[in-house]
Protein backbone atom coordinates (compact mmCIF):
# COMPACT_ATOMS: atom_id res chain seq x y z
CA UNK A 1 0.00 0.00 0.00
CA UNK A 2 1.41 3.39 -0.93
CA UNK A 3 2.26 5.77 1.86
CA UNK A 4 1.04 9.30 1.30
CA UNK A 5 2.90 12.25 2.75
CA UNK A 6 1.26 15.02 4.70
CA UNK A 7 2.46 18.45 5.67
CA UNK A 8 4.84 16.94 8.20
CA UNK A 9 5.92 13.94 6.10
CA UNK A 10 4.87 10.30 6.31
CA UNK A 11 3.67 9.10 9.69
CA UNK A 12 3.68 12.73 10.86
CA UNK A 13 0.79 11.95 13.17
CA UNK A 14 3.25 10.29 15.56
CA UNK A 15 4.87 13.67 16.07
CA UNK A 16 1.63 15.28 17.20
CA UNK A 17 1.58 15.27 21.03
CA UNK A 18 -1.81 16.98 21.01
CA UNK A 19 -3.17 13.89 19.24
CA UNK A 20 -1.08 11.13 20.78
CA UNK A 21 -1.67 12.35 24.33
CA UNK A 22 -5.34 11.44 23.95
CA UNK A 23 -5.25 8.76 21.23
CA UNK A 24 -2.96 5.80 20.77
CA UNK A 25 -1.97 5.31 17.12
CA UNK A 26 -2.14 1.58 16.33
CA UNK A 27 -1.22 1.53 12.64
CA UNK A 28 -2.02 2.76 9.18
CA UNK A 29 -5.40 1.69 7.81
CA UNK A 30 -5.39 3.42 4.44
CA UNK A 31 -3.63 6.04 2.37
CA UNK A 32 -4.46 8.34 -0.51
CA UNK A 33 -3.80 11.73 -2.08
CA UNK A 34 -6.40 13.39 0.14
CA UNK A 35 -5.68 11.80 3.52
CA UNK A 36 -4.00 9.06 5.50
CA UNK A 37 -6.15 7.04 7.91
CA UNK A 38 -4.85 5.32 11.03
CA UNK A 39 -6.42 2.88 13.43
CA UNK A 40 -6.40 4.32 16.92
CA UNK A 41 -7.62 3.88 20.45
CA UNK A 42 -8.94 6.56 22.79
CA UNK A 43 -6.77 6.49 25.90
CA UNK A 44 -9.54 7.54 28.27
CA UNK A 45 -11.76 4.52 27.66
CA UNK A 46 -10.08 2.30 25.04
CA UNK A 47 -12.71 3.01 22.38
CA UNK A 48 -11.51 2.27 18.82
CA UNK A 49 -11.28 5.31 16.55
CA UNK A 50 -10.13 6.28 13.08
CA UNK A 51 -7.56 9.06 12.93
CA UNK A 52 -7.84 10.80 9.57
CA UNK A 53 -4.86 12.99 8.76
CA UNK A 54 -6.14 15.33 6.04
CA UNK A 55 -3.51 16.92 3.82
CA UNK A 56 -5.65 19.94 2.94
CA UNK A 57 -6.93 22.31 5.62
CA UNK A 58 -9.81 23.51 3.42
CA UNK A 59 -11.03 19.98 2.80
CA UNK A 60 -10.70 19.10 6.48
CA UNK A 61 -12.82 22.10 7.41
CA UNK A 62 -15.42 21.20 4.80
CA UNK A 63 -15.61 17.59 5.93
CA UNK A 64 -16.01 18.61 9.57
CA UNK A 65 -18.64 21.16 8.57
CA UNK A 66 -20.64 18.57 6.64
CA UNK A 67 -20.41 15.94 9.38
CA UNK A 68 -21.60 18.46 11.95
CA UNK A 69 -24.54 19.50 9.78
CA UNK A 70 -25.67 15.90 9.27
CA UNK A 71 -25.23 14.90 12.93
CA UNK A 72 -26.54 13.15 14.81
CA UNK A 73 -27.48 10.29 12.52
CA UNK A 74 -27.09 6.57 12.95
CA UNK A 75 -26.16 6.25 9.30
CA UNK A 76 -23.59 9.05 8.99
CA UNK A 77 -20.12 8.56 10.47
CA UNK A 78 -19.63 10.48 13.72
CA UNK A 79 -16.94 13.14 14.12
CA UNK A 80 -15.50 12.76 17.62
CA UNK A 81 -12.69 15.31 17.64
CA UNK A 82 -10.79 17.70 15.39
CA UNK A 83 -7.17 18.77 15.75
CA UNK A 84 -6.37 21.74 13.49
CA UNK A 85 -3.05 21.77 11.69
CA UNK A 86 -0.37 24.42 11.59
CA UNK A 87 2.60 25.38 9.45
CA UNK A 88 3.99 21.85 9.41
CA UNK A 89 1.09 19.67 10.50
CA UNK A 90 -2.08 18.40 8.85
CA UNK A 91 -5.54 18.57 10.33
CA UNK A 92 -6.54 15.37 12.11
CA UNK A 93 -10.19 14.32 12.25
CA UNK A 94 -11.09 11.69 14.84
CA UNK A 95 -13.95 9.50 13.62
CA UNK A 96 -15.65 6.38 14.85
CA UNK A 97 -13.87 3.24 13.66
CA UNK A 98 -15.66 1.31 10.92
CA UNK A 99 -13.58 -1.56 9.50
CA UNK A 100 -15.60 -2.42 6.37
CA UNK A 101 -17.32 -0.76 3.42
CA UNK A 102 -20.12 -1.66 1.05
CA UNK A 103 -17.67 -2.70 -1.66
CA UNK A 104 -16.60 -5.53 0.68
CA UNK A 105 -20.22 -6.72 0.78
CA UNK A 106 -20.37 -6.66 -3.03
CA UNK A 107 -17.08 -8.53 -3.41
CA UNK A 108 -18.08 -11.12 -0.84
CA UNK A 109 -21.44 -11.72 -2.54
CA UNK A 110 -19.84 -11.85 -6.00
CA UNK A 111 -17.36 -14.46 -4.78
CA UNK A 112 -20.26 -16.55 -3.46
CA UNK A 113 -22.08 -16.79 -6.79
CA UNK A 114 -24.48 -18.27 -7.72
CA UNK A 115 -25.99 -17.74 -4.26
CA UNK A 116 -25.11 -14.04 -4.51
CA UNK A 117 -26.83 -11.62 -2.13
CA UNK A 118 -30.19 -12.74 -0.70
CA UNK A 119 -33.00 -10.29 -1.42
CA UNK A 120 -33.82 -9.74 2.27
CA UNK A 121 -30.18 -8.89 2.99
CA UNK A 122 -29.90 -6.65 -0.06
CA UNK A 123 -32.98 -4.69 0.97
CA UNK A 124 -31.53 -3.94 4.40
CA UNK A 125 -28.25 -2.73 2.88
CA UNK A 126 -30.23 -0.57 0.44
CA UNK A 127 -32.36 0.91 3.21
CA UNK A 128 -29.29 1.81 5.23
CA UNK A 129 -27.73 3.55 2.25
CA UNK A 130 -30.95 5.48 1.71
CA UNK A 131 -31.13 6.43 5.40
CA UNK A 132 -27.61 7.82 5.32
CA UNK A 133 -28.09 9.81 2.13
CA UNK A 134 -31.47 11.08 3.34
CA UNK A 135 -29.84 12.30 6.57
CA UNK A 136 -27.19 14.20 4.61
CA UNK A 137 -29.71 15.73 2.23
CA UNK A 138 -32.14 16.76 4.96
CA UNK A 139 -29.25 18.74 6.48
CA UNK A 140 -28.57 20.44 3.16
CA UNK A 141 -25.38 18.45 2.50
CA UNK A 142 -24.48 17.28 -1.01
CA UNK A 143 -21.83 14.53 -0.73
CA UNK A 144 -20.50 14.63 -4.33
CA UNK A 145 -18.53 11.37 -4.04
CA UNK A 146 -21.01 8.64 -3.14
CA UNK A 147 -19.76 5.15 -3.99
CA UNK A 148 -19.60 1.78 -2.20
CA UNK A 149 -16.10 2.44 -0.86
CA UNK A 150 -17.38 5.57 0.92
CA UNK A 151 -20.20 3.73 2.68
CA UNK A 152 -18.54 2.28 5.75
CA UNK A 153 -19.85 -0.59 7.86
CA UNK A 154 -19.37 -1.54 11.49
CA UNK A 155 -18.66 -5.10 12.55
CA UNK A 156 -22.30 -5.47 13.61
CA UNK A 157 -23.62 -4.36 10.22
CA UNK A 158 -24.51 -0.68 10.67
CA UNK A 159 -23.77 1.22 7.44
CA UNK A 160 -22.73 4.86 7.55
CA UNK A 161 -22.05 7.50 4.91
CA UNK A 162 -18.42 8.64 5.22
CA UNK A 163 -15.61 10.47 3.39
CA UNK A 164 -17.28 13.85 3.07
CA UNK A 165 -14.13 15.67 1.98
CA UNK A 166 -15.81 16.78 -1.25
CA UNK A 167 -19.14 17.59 0.39
CA UNK A 168 -20.75 21.01 0.40
CA UNK A 169 -23.62 22.47 2.39
CA UNK A 170 -26.28 24.04 0.22
CA UNK A 171 -27.95 27.31 1.06
CA UNK A 172 -31.31 25.59 1.03
CA UNK A 173 -32.71 22.21 0.12
CA UNK A 174 -35.16 21.62 -2.71
CA UNK A 175 -33.53 24.35 -4.79
CA UNK A 176 -34.59 22.83 -8.12
CA UNK A 177 -38.14 22.03 -7.19
CA UNK A 178 -40.34 23.13 -10.08
CA UNK A 179 -37.42 24.72 -11.91
CA UNK A 180 -34.68 23.25 -14.03
CA UNK A 181 -31.22 23.97 -12.57
CA UNK A 182 -29.80 25.02 -15.94
CA UNK A 183 -32.41 27.74 -16.27
CA UNK A 184 -31.16 29.46 -13.13
CA UNK A 185 -28.78 32.38 -13.26
CA UNK A 186 -26.25 31.02 -10.78
CA UNK A 187 -25.29 27.91 -8.86
CA UNK A 188 -26.32 27.08 -5.32
CA UNK A 189 -23.76 28.60 -3.03
CA UNK A 190 -22.21 26.80 -0.05
CA UNK A 191 -22.97 28.11 3.39
CA UNK A 192 -21.94 27.55 6.99
CA UNK A 193 -24.68 25.75 8.86
CA UNK A 194 -26.30 27.79 11.63
CA UNK A 195 -28.50 24.98 12.89
CA UNK A 196 -28.02 23.56 16.36
CA UNK A 197 -26.04 20.56 15.17
CA UNK A 198 -24.18 19.48 18.32
CA UNK A 199 -20.79 17.79 18.25
CA UNK A 200 -20.29 15.58 21.30
CA UNK A 201 -16.73 15.09 22.41
CA UNK A 202 -14.95 18.08 20.87
CA UNK A 203 -14.56 20.50 23.73
CA UNK A 204 -14.69 17.84 26.42
CA UNK A 205 -11.64 16.21 24.88
CA UNK A 206 -9.52 19.34 25.11
CA UNK A 207 -7.29 19.63 28.19
CA UNK A 208 -8.77 22.99 29.16
CA UNK A 209 -12.08 21.22 29.87
CA UNK A 210 -10.76 18.20 31.73
CA UNK A 211 -11.49 19.85 35.08
CA UNK A 212 -15.16 20.16 34.19
CA UNK A 213 -15.40 16.48 33.42
CA UNK A 214 -13.58 15.51 36.59
CA UNK A 215 -15.87 17.61 38.75
CA UNK A 216 -18.93 15.93 37.30
CA UNK A 217 -20.24 18.97 35.47
CA UNK A 218 -21.80 18.43 32.06
CA UNK A 219 -19.27 19.18 29.31
CA UNK A 220 -19.93 22.26 27.23
CA UNK A 221 -21.80 21.55 24.00
CA UNK A 222 -20.86 23.30 20.77
CA UNK A 223 -23.11 24.30 17.93
CA UNK A 224 -21.76 23.84 14.42
CA UNK A 225 -21.24 27.60 14.07
CA UNK A 226 -19.40 27.87 17.40
CA UNK A 227 -17.23 24.89 16.51
CA UNK A 228 -16.24 26.27 13.13
CA UNK A 229 -15.47 29.67 14.65
CA UNK A 230 -13.26 28.02 17.25
CA UNK A 231 -11.40 26.08 14.54
CA UNK A 232 -10.80 29.33 12.66
CA UNK A 233 -9.40 30.94 15.77
CA UNK A 234 -7.10 28.02 16.49
CA UNK A 235 -5.90 27.84 12.91
CA UNK A 236 -5.25 31.59 12.77
CA UNK A 237 -2.93 31.23 15.75
CA UNK A 238 -1.02 28.30 14.30
CA UNK A 239 -0.66 29.06 10.58
CA UNK A 240 0.16 31.96 8.32
CA UNK A 241 -1.72 30.82 5.25
CA UNK A 242 0.44 28.09 3.75
CA UNK A 243 -0.82 28.23 0.15
CA UNK A 244 0.58 24.84 -0.77
CA UNK A 245 -1.17 23.20 2.19
CA UNK A 246 -4.47 24.92 1.56
CA UNK A 247 -4.68 23.94 -2.09
CA UNK A 248 -3.39 20.38 -2.06
CA UNK A 249 -5.83 18.15 -3.93
CA UNK A 250 -5.79 15.08 -6.11
CA UNK A 251 -4.29 16.40 -9.32
CA UNK A 252 -5.47 13.53 -11.53
CA UNK A 253 -8.73 15.26 -12.42
CA UNK A 254 -10.47 14.74 -15.70
CA UNK A 255 -13.06 17.16 -17.00
CA UNK A 256 -14.40 17.61 -20.46
CA UNK A 257 -14.54 21.31 -19.62
CA UNK A 258 -10.74 21.40 -19.75
CA UNK A 259 -10.59 19.03 -22.74
CA UNK A 260 -8.33 16.73 -20.74
CA UNK A 261 -7.51 13.45 -22.44
CA UNK A 262 -4.97 11.64 -20.28
CA UNK A 263 -7.20 11.13 -17.28
CA UNK A 264 -6.22 7.57 -16.42
CA UNK A 265 -2.83 7.08 -14.84
CA UNK A 266 -1.03 3.96 -13.68
CA UNK A 267 -3.54 3.53 -10.87
CA UNK A 268 -6.97 3.73 -12.53
CA UNK A 269 -8.86 3.26 -9.27
CA UNK A 270 -7.52 5.95 -7.00
CA UNK A 271 -9.69 6.73 -4.00
CA UNK A 272 -11.21 9.64 -5.90
CA UNK A 273 -10.94 11.33 -9.29
CA UNK A 274 -11.55 14.73 -7.72
CA UNK A 275 -10.97 18.25 -8.92
CA UNK A 276 -7.48 19.67 -9.17
CA UNK A 277 -5.82 22.27 -6.93
CA UNK A 278 -6.58 25.28 -9.13
CA UNK A 279 -10.28 24.45 -9.42
CA UNK A 280 -10.49 23.71 -5.70
CA UNK A 281 -9.16 27.16 -4.88
CA UNK A 282 -11.53 28.84 -7.36
CA UNK A 283 -14.48 26.97 -5.86
CA UNK A 284 -13.45 28.06 -2.38
CA UNK A 285 -13.12 31.72 -3.35
CA UNK A 286 -16.14 32.17 -5.64
CA UNK A 287 -18.70 29.82 -4.12
CA UNK A 288 -19.32 28.27 -7.56
CA UNK A 289 -19.14 24.50 -7.84
CA UNK A 290 -16.80 22.47 -10.01
CA UNK A 291 -17.87 19.62 -12.26
CA UNK A 292 -14.70 17.66 -11.50
CA UNK A 293 -15.94 15.81 -8.43
CA UNK A 294 -16.75 12.25 -7.54
CA UNK A 295 -15.62 8.99 -9.08
CA UNK A 296 -16.28 8.42 -12.77
CA UNK A 297 -18.47 5.30 -12.55
CA UNK A 298 -20.87 7.13 -10.21
CA UNK A 299 -20.74 10.60 -11.79
CA UNK A 300 -23.98 12.11 -13.04
CA UNK A 301 -24.33 13.00 -16.75
CA UNK A 302 -24.57 16.71 -15.99
CA UNK A 303 -21.17 16.56 -14.31
CA UNK A 304 -19.68 14.67 -17.24
CA UNK A 305 -20.88 17.51 -19.46
CA UNK A 306 -19.23 20.11 -17.24
CA UNK A 307 -22.09 21.46 -15.13
CA UNK A 308 -21.12 23.78 -12.29
CA UNK A 309 -24.72 24.48 -11.34
CA UNK A 310 -26.12 21.48 -9.51
CA UNK A 311 -27.35 20.22 -6.18
CA UNK A 312 -28.18 17.00 -4.38
CA UNK A 313 -29.45 15.45 -7.62
CA UNK A 314 -25.88 14.43 -8.48
CA UNK A 315 -25.90 12.27 -5.33
CA UNK A 316 -29.15 10.65 -6.45
CA UNK A 317 -27.57 9.51 -9.71
CA UNK A 318 -24.67 8.05 -7.72
CA UNK A 319 -27.19 6.39 -5.44
CA UNK A 320 -28.84 4.72 -8.43
CA UNK A 321 -25.47 3.35 -9.57
CA UNK A 322 -24.77 2.02 -6.07
CA UNK A 323 -28.14 0.28 -5.73
CA UNK A 324 -27.78 -1.19 -9.22
CA UNK A 325 -24.40 -2.57 -8.17
CA UNK A 326 -26.06 -4.30 -5.23
CA UNK A 327 -28.34 -6.04 -7.72
CA UNK A 328 -25.69 -6.97 -10.29
CA UNK A 329 -22.65 -7.25 -7.99
CA UNK A 330 -20.68 -5.26 -10.55
CA UNK A 331 -20.74 -1.60 -11.68
CA UNK A 332 -23.53 -0.69 -14.06
CA UNK A 333 -21.51 1.95 -15.97
CA UNK A 334 -17.80 1.01 -15.67
CA UNK A 335 -16.41 3.62 -18.05
CA UNK A 336 -12.70 3.60 -18.84
CA UNK A 337 -12.70 7.34 -19.57
CA UNK A 338 -15.11 10.24 -19.21
CA UNK A 339 -16.11 9.99 -22.86
CA UNK A 340 -16.53 6.22 -22.61
CA UNK A 341 -18.63 6.83 -19.50
CA UNK A 342 -21.02 9.09 -21.42
CA UNK A 343 -21.15 6.60 -24.27
CA UNK A 344 -22.09 3.75 -21.95
CA UNK A 345 -24.86 5.79 -20.37
CA UNK A 346 -26.28 6.86 -23.74
CA UNK A 347 -26.26 3.28 -25.03
CA UNK A 348 -28.55 2.34 -22.13
CA UNK A 349 -30.75 5.40 -21.60
CA UNK A 350 -30.74 6.83 -25.10
CA UNK A 351 -29.75 10.17 -26.58
CA UNK A 352 -29.37 13.22 -24.39
CA UNK A 353 -31.72 15.83 -25.88
CA UNK A 354 -33.88 18.70 -24.71
CA UNK A 355 -36.78 16.23 -24.70
CA UNK A 356 -35.07 13.77 -22.35
CA UNK A 357 -33.04 16.32 -20.40
CA UNK A 358 -34.51 19.84 -20.47
CA UNK A 359 -31.76 22.43 -20.29
CA UNK A 360 -29.01 20.05 -21.42
CA UNK A 361 -28.05 22.33 -24.32
CA UNK A 362 -26.90 24.88 -21.73
CA UNK A 363 -24.35 22.49 -20.24
CA UNK A 364 -20.80 23.77 -20.86
CA UNK A 365 -19.64 20.79 -22.91
CA UNK A 366 -22.89 19.71 -24.57
CA UNK A 367 -21.93 21.36 -27.86
CA UNK A 368 -18.35 20.15 -27.73
CA UNK A 369 -18.79 16.38 -27.57
CA UNK A 370 -21.12 14.55 -29.96
CA UNK A 371 -22.10 10.91 -30.35
CA UNK A 372 -23.87 9.20 -33.19
CA UNK A 373 -27.59 8.88 -32.53
CA UNK A 374 -28.59 5.74 -30.66
CA UNK A 375 -31.63 4.36 -32.44
CA UNK A 376 -32.42 1.57 -29.97
CA UNK A 377 -31.02 2.05 -26.47
CA UNK A 378 -30.84 -1.23 -24.60
CA UNK A 379 -32.68 0.11 -21.53
CA UNK A 380 -32.17 -0.47 -17.84
CA UNK A 381 -34.14 -3.70 -17.96
CA UNK A 382 -31.37 -5.29 -20.03
CA UNK A 383 -28.77 -4.03 -17.54
CA UNK A 384 -30.70 -5.61 -14.66
CA UNK A 385 -31.39 -9.12 -15.92
CA UNK A 386 -33.76 -11.39 -14.02
CA UNK A 387 -34.99 -8.52 -11.87
CA UNK A 388 -38.62 -7.87 -11.01
CA UNK A 389 -40.50 -4.82 -12.23
CA UNK A 390 -40.33 -3.26 -8.77
CA UNK A 391 -36.58 -3.80 -8.60
CA UNK A 392 -36.04 -2.17 -11.99
CA UNK A 393 -38.43 0.64 -11.05
CA UNK A 394 -36.43 1.77 -8.05
CA UNK A 395 -33.31 2.13 -10.23
CA UNK A 396 -35.27 3.94 -12.95
CA UNK A 397 -36.41 6.48 -10.38
CA UNK A 398 -32.78 7.45 -9.89
CA UNK A 399 -30.99 6.84 -13.19
CA UNK A 400 -32.78 9.35 -15.39
CA UNK A 401 -31.32 12.28 -17.28
CA UNK A 402 -33.53 15.04 -15.89
CA UNK A 403 -32.18 15.86 -12.40
CA UNK A 404 -35.55 17.23 -11.30
CA UNK A 405 -37.19 13.83 -11.86
CA UNK A 406 -34.81 11.80 -9.73
CA UNK A 407 -36.52 10.48 -6.61
CA UNK A 408 -35.16 11.67 -3.29
CA UNK A 409 -33.61 9.23 -0.85
CA UNK A 410 -36.36 10.03 1.66
CA UNK A 411 -39.05 9.19 -0.91
CA UNK A 412 -37.37 5.91 -1.83
CA UNK A 413 -37.46 4.77 1.80
CA UNK A 414 -41.21 4.39 1.24
CA UNK A 415 -40.91 2.62 -2.12
CA UNK A 416 -43.29 -0.38 -2.35
CA UNK A 417 -40.33 -2.62 -3.15
CA UNK A 418 -39.31 -2.69 0.51
CA UNK A 419 -42.78 -3.84 1.60
CA UNK A 420 -42.73 -6.85 -0.72
CA UNK A 421 -41.73 -10.31 0.39
CA UNK A 422 -39.14 -11.15 1.42
CA UNK A 423 -39.04 -8.30 3.89
CA UNK A 424 -35.71 -6.73 4.82
CA UNK A 425 -33.86 -8.58 7.57
CA UNK A 426 -33.07 -6.62 10.73
CA UNK A 427 -29.57 -5.20 10.89
CA UNK A 428 -28.73 -7.88 13.44
CA UNK A 429 -29.52 -10.52 10.80
CA UNK A 430 -27.09 -9.21 8.18
CA UNK A 431 -24.22 -11.40 7.06
CA UNK A 432 -21.28 -9.03 7.50
CA UNK A 433 -18.03 -9.96 5.71
CA UNK A 434 -14.94 -10.43 7.81
CA UNK A 435 -12.81 -7.33 8.28
CA UNK A 436 -10.16 -7.11 5.59
CA UNK A 437 -6.54 -7.48 6.55
CA UNK A 438 -4.64 -4.30 7.28
CA UNK A 439 -2.43 -4.73 4.21
CA UNK A 440 -5.20 -5.91 1.87
CA UNK A 441 -5.39 -3.82 -1.28
CA UNK A 442 -8.81 -4.51 -2.73
CA UNK A 443 -8.36 -2.13 -5.64
CA UNK A 444 -6.27 -4.66 -7.55
CA UNK A 445 -9.24 -6.99 -7.89
CA UNK A 446 -11.40 -4.20 -9.33
CA UNK A 447 -8.57 -2.99 -11.57
CA UNK A 448 -8.75 -6.33 -13.39
CA UNK A 449 -12.35 -5.50 -14.32
CA UNK A 450 -11.28 -2.41 -16.22
CA UNK A 451 -9.78 -4.20 -19.20
CA UNK A 452 -7.52 -2.50 -21.71
CA UNK A 453 -4.54 -0.32 -21.00
CA UNK A 454 -5.55 2.90 -22.71
CA UNK A 455 -4.54 6.09 -20.96
CA UNK A 456 -6.57 8.37 -23.19
CA UNK A 457 -10.24 9.17 -23.56
CA UNK A 458 -9.92 9.02 -27.33
CA UNK A 459 -8.17 5.68 -27.75
CA UNK A 460 -11.47 3.91 -27.04
CA UNK A 461 -12.99 4.99 -30.35
CA UNK A 462 -12.23 3.96 -33.90
CA UNK A 463 -12.68 7.39 -35.47
CA UNK A 464 -13.54 10.93 -34.58
CA UNK A 465 -14.05 14.27 -36.31
CA UNK A 466 -12.71 17.47 -34.78
CA UNK A 467 -14.34 20.70 -35.97
CA UNK A 468 -13.25 24.22 -35.12
CA UNK A 469 -15.94 26.51 -33.75
CA UNK A 470 -16.14 30.14 -32.72
CA UNK A 471 -15.57 29.11 -29.12
CA UNK A 472 -12.94 26.45 -29.67
CA UNK A 473 -13.72 23.03 -31.14
CA UNK A 474 -16.19 20.18 -31.09
CA UNK A 475 -15.63 16.44 -31.35
CA UNK A 476 -17.91 13.85 -32.92
CA UNK A 477 -17.39 10.15 -32.23
CA UNK A 478 -18.57 7.41 -34.54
Amino acid sequence: MAIGGGGGGSWSIHGRPDVTSRYEVLGRAGSGAYADVYRGRRRSDGAPVALKEVHDAVSARREADALLAAAPSRHVVALLDHFPGGDHDDDVLVLEWLPLDLSAVVRSAAAARPSALPAAQRKRWMLQVLEGVAACHSAGVVHRDLKPANLLISEDGVLKVADLGQARILQETGTYQGMHPYEQSSGVEPWVSQQRAVLHGVKENHPSHDSETQTGQEPERLTAADYLHEMDQLRAKSTHGDVDKMSLQDGNASCLATCSTADIDDDPFRASYSYDAEEGMLEEESGAFTSCVGTRWFRAPELLYGSTNYGQEVDLWSLGCILAELFNLEPIFPGTSDIDQIGRIISVLGNITEETFPGCSNLPDYNKIFFNKVEKPIGLEACLPDRSASEVSIIKRLLCYDPTKRASAADLLNDPYFAEEPLPVPIEGLQVPESKDEDDDSTEEWANFRGGDSDSDFDEFGSMDVTKTDKGFSIRFS
